[in-house]
């Protein structure tokens, strides 16, 4: 288990996309998402990248 453990945290995720897309439609439905504004933009943009932290798991004592 701990060699599995120590495989899975050494694997680096790839850079991430800086975007933000609400759930939102144009045209209101049977749904439970909110209608999109007029003015509002399709999808929001970011200065900076998001911030992840990635913990490594510690297996519990038995």
């Amino acid at each position: 288990m701990p060699r599995v453990l120590a495989e899975i945290t050494e694997k680096i995720n790839p850079e991430r996309r800086d975007r933000t897309c609400p759930r939102a439609v144009k045209r209101t439905r049977h749904n439970s998402y909110r209608v999109k504004n007029p003015d509002e933009p399709a999808s929001i943009r970011h200065d900076g990248p998001p911030t992840i932290h990635i913990h490594a798991l510690t297996p519990r004592a038995a």
